[in-house]
């Protein structure tokens, strides 16, 4: 059974100004002039994420002010050098690419290595009673396809992608859905991604067909395999909006896909935000940080900054870090979901 709870902690002083939302985003804390110190709060994990995770790590770092001796906020992201040293006096890990590779290596170290994972899904079957998931953000998970030439319809129902998915007769031509004549080629994200695993579930669990191909990373739209007319990829609408805010790189961007709807449910406002009736539904989701339970209730440096970062009177659900969420496309929580934490 799962265990939700709301728990109130002391508020962090807000010193930035909301103008801190359009400064960059820092890339890995490798680039930063020595690796942060033993006692920052340090993560790794899910790709849709991590852009988002990375504007927090600038804007919370700045709120404490400078000179600050309190813990800091720091974030790798999914993809880079095969291995990270995540902080001083850490274990060098394999890096962790996805949800499921985050809370692994969560589990698998202790606090001297890593503080949290980033995840875009909820507690499964096979994680740890002491991995609590703390709520931040609200995201939904649609398909995409290619804009240009692309011969996939605007719409799909669930029962369309479960058949898509699981190639099934009947289902393998663009035509038999209202597109043009094309051989359906259905991508799925890498095997560790929150947002495959997420997507999989909301349409079904189908049993993979021999027509499917893993692979590309998730919310990257400029991955050339996905640069095909007839390929349909799950996509995070949330990042998707992000992206079209702004926040890319020359791989993390949208490039020429374009979000469709699902039983006629469109995944975009007609000015281009997560549609909120959309994420009310099957295929929306609430994005999480995880932390070690016994962590997170401790009267350490180390509980004490976990609860003021990600708590319900924490930065990331304060006034600044909710314009930080928004800018990058998500949904902002209420102030009784924002900071709650679940579990298995």
């Amino acid at each position: 059974m799962r265990h939700t709870a709301a728990k109130a902690f002391t508020a962090v002083a807000l010193a930035a100004a909301l103008s801190a939302v359009a400064a960059p985003a820092m890339a890995d804390p490798s680039t930063l002039p020595t690796l942060p110190a033993a006692q920052d709060i340090v993560g790794a994990g899910s790709d849709t994420t991590q852009a988002l995770l990375n504007q927090f790590s600038v804007d919370y770092n700045a709120s404490l002010g400078s000179g600050s001796t309190l813990p800091h906020l720091y974030s790798w992201d999914a993809t880079g050098s095969a291995t990270i040293t995540p902080k001083t006096g850490a274990a060098t890990i394999n890096r962790p690419n996805g949800s499921g590779a985050g809370i692994t290596a969560l589990n698998g170290n202790t606090s001297a290595t890593l503080d949290f994972a980033r995840s875009s899904r909820a507690p499964q079957t096979g994680d740890l009673s002491s991995d609590l998931f703390v709520a931040f953000a609200k995201d939904a998970v649609t398909w995409s396809a290619k804009a240009t030439g692309g011969h996939a319809p605007a719409n799909l129902t669930t029962q369309n992608l479960f058949d898509i998915y699981s190639c099934a007769a009947g289902a393998t031509n663009w035509s038999a859905f209202g597109g043009t004549a094309g051989t359906i080629k259905p991508y799925l994200p890498q095997a560790s991604s929150g947002t495959r695993s997420f997507f999989l579930k909301a349409i079904g669990n189908p049993t993979l067909g021999n027509c499917v191909v893993t692979g590309p990373e998730e919310n990257e739209g400029t991955n050339a395999l996905l640069n095909d007319v007839d390929v349909i990829f799950p996509y995070s609408v949330g990042h998707w909006v992000g992206q079209a805010n702004g926040h890319t790189t020359s791989s993390d961007d949208k490039g020429d896909l374009t979000l469709r709807s699902i039983n006629g449910v469109a995944p975009l406002t007609g000015t281009g935000t997560l549609n909120a009736a959309f994420a009310a539904g099957t295929y929306g989701r609430v994005l999480y940080n995880v932390v070690r339970d016994t962590e997170w209730t401790a009267t350490t440096t180390q509980g004490t900054a976990l609860r003021a970062i990600f708590g319900p009177s924490g930065w990331i659900c304060s006034t600044a870090g909710k314009a930080d969420t928004t800018s990058y496309g998500y949904l902002t929580l209420p102030a009784s979901a924002c900071g709650s934490t679940t579990h298995i």
